[in-house]
């Protein structure tokens, strides 16, 4: 009776264990379970469309954020194959007055899944719903996040329990009982004070910067530290961030434009009309060796021509502001005045000669 019993739990113990195994193996894919039209993806056998990727995703790992933050933004967009190829696809994030806070192309990876951090701050000030947009190919797909500008607010400090000598406590606060002897004159005065007819006067403070901005020169500016928008035309036409012209420019938009008030608000303004369109050429570029060559004839002229903002101070609204209508001058002349006076004098020699 008991070698039957010892059998019977034998039998009970091997069918619960085959049982187990039997799951986990059904709860298990591998890429050899595919079939002709699926492709393995996140552990799982996905059917492949006809039309191109099935699902174009995007989202953020949080919907709230502070400042100090980092929004992580993610997605998918669906199945890479050799009918559709792993292309970059363009975020741009725009602020709850519809302005263009950001922008950059990422690349996903074979599987179609791709990342990309935003640091919270910088150029977001404003307090409200921000978008994520993704476009790729011709697809697109968006999603939103908050932002809170003001950040955590500490807590106030308890009430003191003891006061100094001449005060007592009344409600939680420390009140003189005494008034103090008025002090004697002074003869010198702190560090950030000058003596006034006998009196220590507080210096005119420095101006406070909000978030998003640094004081340069007595002067709040922008702060370039954060993840603001790349020089995407002429990234694609050098084929490296770290080109040295890329490099150029950046250093002139930065040290030289940013560091000025006229400089600021004319960058806020250019960028809402060079982003709308420099994505696009970008892309051509990359698909057209032609067009990027042609395109780096077109735009080799107008860097140098940058090169006449070294000139300027840093800080300096006067030379900044001349300097900068120089350049726009002389570019002006260069794409427009000279190719129309140029063909202006063909076509009258043209007309002349009949």
């Amino acid at each position: 009776m008991r070698r039957f019993g010892n059998l019977a739990l034998i039998i009970l113990s091997i069918s619960i264990l085959s049982y187990g195994f039997s799951g986990l193996t059904f709860a298990q894919q591998s890429p050899e379970d595919c079939g002709p039209n699926q492709v393995f993806q996140l552990g799982f056998c996905q059917d492949i469309g006809e039309s191109g990727p099935k699902a174009f995703l995007i989202e953020t790992d949080f919907t709230s954020y502070d400042d100090g933050d980092t929004v992580r933004i993610t997605g998918n967009v669906g199945t890479i194959s050799e009918s559709f190829p792993n292309t970059p696809l363009t975020i741009v994030i725009t602020g709850p007055n519809s302005n263009i806070i950001g922008i950059a192309q990422v690349t996903p990876d074979a599987s179609g899944q791709f990342s990309h951090n935003v640091a919270v701050g910088g150029t977001m000030k404003v307090t409200g719903e921000y978008q994520v947009s993704a476009k790729y190919g011709t697809q697109t797909s968006t999603t939103t996040f908050s932002y809170t500008a003001s950040g955590f607010t500490p807590p106030p400090p308890p009430p003191p329990t003891s006061c100094g000598p001449n005060q007592e406590l009344v409600n939680g606060k420390c009140i003189n009982i005494t008034a103090p002897p008025p002090p004697p004159p002074p003869t010198s005065c702190g560090p950030n004070q000058e003596l006034i007819n006998g009196n220590c006067i507080d210096k005119e403070p420095e101006p406070i910067c909000g978030p998003g901005t640094v004081l340069k020169n007595g002067v709040c500016v922008v702060d370039q530290q954060g993840n603001g928008g790349g020089c995407l035309i002429a990234t694609a036409t050098y084929g490296s961030e770290l080109a040295p012209q890329v490099q150029f420019l950046r250093e002139i938009r930065d040290n030289t434009v940013l560091s000025t008030s006229s400089g600021t608000s004319f960058m806020n303004s250019f960028n809402q009309f060079y982003y709308s369109f420099s994505p696009t050429i970008a892309d051509w570029e990359r698909q057209n060796p032609v067009f990027k060559e042609a395109t780096k004839l077109f735009i080799t002229p107008m860097i140098s021509s940058l090169s006449i903002m070294t000139l300027a101070d840093n800080g300096s609204e006067t030379e900044v502001l001349a300097f900068g209508i120089s350049v726009i001058a002389l570019n002006l002349g260069m794409y427009i005045l000279a190719p129309t006076a140029f063909a202006y004098k063909i076509h009258k020699h043209c007309k002349s000669r009949k």
